[in-house]
Parts: C-alpha cells; structure tokens; sequence
C-alpha cells in the first residue's frame, strides 16, 4: 500500500485508521481477562450477587482529599459500576464533617457505607470478598439465622476441632449466615426466625423432648439439614427419619473404587460423578466421605426426594467391624445381610410448605458429616458442595453452581540465583540476539 500511493496520503489514511480505532475504542470498550482464575476481573460469585440486587446502590466513603486513597477506591468501584451503572460513589472528608464520622460509626479510613432500600452495611477492607459479602448481606435483608443442635456431642458451628465446623462456617457468617446453638435442654421448641436447623452427628442420645421438638419443626415447614453418622445409629431419631420418609441402612459404606484414586482406607468413599439434581448440578470436583452410612427413601411421604450423592458399584455396606490396616480381607457377605452398591447416601428433599409464610419447604440428609468438619472440607471439592446445600436450603438458588475458587497466589517467589538468571536473560542475551538479528537483516539486504 505504501509503495502503491504517495507518502502524504498513506500517512492521512494511517492517521485516520489510528483516529478510527481509537474513538471506537472511546465508545465501544471490550476487556478480555486471560489471568489465571479471571483475577483481574469480578468473580462470578460477585456477578451473581450483582444480578440480584434490585434496585441502586449507594457507596459513601469517608476519606480525605488528595494523595491515592479516592482514586484507588474510585477505580475499584468502576468494575462493580461497569456490570450495574446505577451503583453510586459518594466521598465524604473526614476532617471537614466530622460530626458525619462520628454519626455513621466510622472507624478506619476510606472506610465505605452501602446503602440499599432501608438497609445499610460497613465495608472496612477495600476486596472484592468483603464488598461481595456486603452486598450479598444487603440483598438478604438481615442475618439468616441458622440453629445447630447443641448438648448431645455435635460439631460445634464455631469449633477449632478437627470433627467441629469452624473453618465451613467462617465464610458463610461472612456472607450473611449467623449461626447459633440450639439446645434442647433449655429451650423446648426452635425459636421464632429461624431459617434452618442443623443436626451435625450428635454422639450421644437425644432426649425425647429434643426429637420430639425437631419433628414438630420438619411438620410445621421448617427446613433441616440432618448429618448422620454409621457408628452413632440413635434409634430414638426413628420418628426424624420416619417424618422424612428415610431410612437409615446398618453398617459402613466400603468402596473399593476409592483405592484407584490412591485412598488406602476403603471407609472413604470417593464421589466424582452426581446423581441429575438442582444440588449439584455443574459440580465436577471429587468430594470426599471418611466414614459413611448408606440412606434408602421410602416413597412413603409427600416428600419429593432426590438422591444427592451415590457409591459406586464397587460399595457394599460392611456390618463386620473394620481394621483399615487389613483392608485387603474386607469382603462382601450377603449372609449376613449386607447389601451391594451402588448406593445412595444424601438426599435432597422438598415439598409444598405446611407453613402460610412460605411456599417450598427443604430438607437434606447426609450419611456423614466428617466431610464438612475442619479435618476435611479443605478436601477436594466438599466446600464446595457443603455451601451448596447451604446455599439451597436458604433459597438463594441463584448462587447454586457458583463458583467461589479462589485464584492461584499471584506471588512470584524465586530465589537469588533465579533471579540473577533472569537479570542475565532480559539485559544480556535478549539484547544480543536482537543485535544479531539487525546485523543479519541489514547484511542480506546490502547482497541484494
């Protein structure tokens, strides 16, 4: 083309290509995000969070004038704007209204205020998880109180035990959940407000008063989630069962498919593949169970009941005690009344709500609990489908399949003779080779 017209006008067409491109670029943007895990733009739990709030969103923050604060909060509230531009940002300078600061509760600088509707929440930490968090807080409308069975050996929501909840938990009260005890010694009935109730594999015996009061919650609507264990088999928990139309199977859950993924005790039941549910749906992650009880339904109830999670066909439930020391003598013995995999050990249970107040009424059983205690939800993908079912129990379908992976650390860490390799690389060899290269070109085309 250059040879083709005269040098003024192939730099006016090269101007106005230029020109073109960049008022396009003005009107028109496109951002393309190749960073590992999409760090350098919202996650999709933050999108899913976005779609759902109705409404604007007002953003006042309490920084001063001058220096990089207001931009840097600025530019970091562009990308929320950028998916809804009805998200506001308002600065406030402290130290000309400090009557405002003191009225709105302000403690730390930058600190933000999000207002949406009636409701307001403080933001201290400039992350997308804390304002995620935040809005997610907003759209809820107030705490989702949660209610775990205490005083009969259960896992403890804020525990730092390896079979307690904490570390599954931490998040979720981020998020929104506030979880609190609920013992039946001193309360004969669950509280007024409460959006769940979670039964985490007690150890010991449950007092009549207490099934009697779980009942009564799963007959009046309330949704549940029930964690059972194979070693604890709690016969006075019949009535539970019965009300939701389960029945709990004797003996431990072997699967000798769990030994192609190098597990060496056959009491750990591998799942990668998921029975067609709302639940898990788009879950392709591996999740770990320790110690597992086979659960069957018995279409006996209005309960619509799907199967959550499932062994494989190489599972059978072990009534005879088991060393995993000796795991090569287990075998299957349908003499003694053992029953072959593959089979199901979760539901996920749903129905018209008895209640007025509500339209569906939820309910999970799991045939262990280990996978969601702090010596294992870090396993595989069992964080994952543990807020999952949370998720799903709350009503917050939306934020089902989410997914809530963190990215990889993007910390480079290399050592000083790494570091003077590269040095060495980029000054030295890049520069030569690229001096070798125009020596080459101009001596090719000085032989022409």
């Amino acid at each position: 083309m250059r040879r083709r017209l005269p040098m003024p006008l192939y730099v006016l067409a090269l101007a106005v290509a230029a020109g073109s491109i960049g008022y396009l670029a003005m009107r028109h943007a496109r951002v393309f995000d190749w960073s590992a895990g999409h760090r350098a733009s919202l996650s999709a739990p933050t999108r899913a969070v976005l779609a759902r709030l109705q409404g604007p969103l007002r953003i006042t923050s309490y920084a001063v004038p001058g220096g990089t604060l207001r931009p840097t909060i600025a530019a970091y509230i562009a990308r929320y704007q950028a998916l809804k531009p009805d998200i506001s940002l308002h600065f406030v300078d402290p130290d000309r209204n400090p009557g405002a600061v003191r009225a709105a509760g302000i403690e730390v600088a930058g600190e933000m205020v999000l207002h949406y509707r009636d409701r307001t929440v403080h933001v201290r930490e400039l992350t997308e998880q804390a304002l995620t968090d935040a809005m997610e807080r907003l759209v809820q409308g107030g705490p989702r109180i949660v209610a775990f069975v205490s005083g009969d050996g259960e896992r403890l929501p804020g525990g730092v035990r390896g079979q307690d909840l904490g570390l599954f938990l931490k998040p979720l009260v981020a998020r929104g959940l506030r979880a609190v005890p609920l013992n039946f010694a001193q309360v004969d009935q669950v509280p007024e407000g409460t959006r769940m109730v979670v039964l985490a594999s007690p150890r010991s015996r449950l007092p009549d008063g207490a099934v009697k009061a779980l009942v009564d919650w799963v007959q009046q609507g309330g949704n549940l989630l029930w964690l059972s264990e194979p070693d604890n088999p709690h016969p006075e928990l019949k009535p539970l069962a019965r009300a939701l139309g389960i029945l709990r199977l004797p003996g431990v859950l072997v699967d000798g498919h769990g030994s192609a993924l190098g597990l060496k005790d056959p009491r750990i039941v591998a799942v990668s593949q998921y029975p067609p549910s709302t639940v898990t749906r788009g879950l392709d992650q591996t999740t770990l169970f320790p110690l597992v009880q086979a659960l069957a339904n018995t279409s006996q109830t209005a309960w619509s009941t799907t199967p959550l999670l499932r062994s494989s066909a190489q599972s059978w439930t072990d009534t005879q005690p088991i060393d995993s020391k000796q795991s090569s003598t287990i075998r299957f013995n349908a003499a003694d009344g053992e029953l072959r995999g593959p089979l199901d050990f979760g539901f996920a249970l749903s129905r018209l709500s008895p209640s007025p107040d509500k339209n569906q009424q939820r309910a999970v059983v799991i045939g262990d609990g280990d996978f969601l205690s702090n010596a294992f939800v870090g396993q595989a993908g069992n964080r994952a489908l543990g807020e999952r079912v949370i998720d799903w129990l709350l009503g917050d379908d939306a934020l089902l399949g989410v997914d809530r992976a963190q990215a990889p650390d993007r910390v480079v860490r290399i050592s000083r003779a790494q570091l003077t390799a590269l040095a060495v690389v980029f000054m030295i060899v890049l520069p030569l080779i690229l001096l070798l290269l125009g020596v080459g070109i101009a001596w090719r085309r000085r032989r022409r």
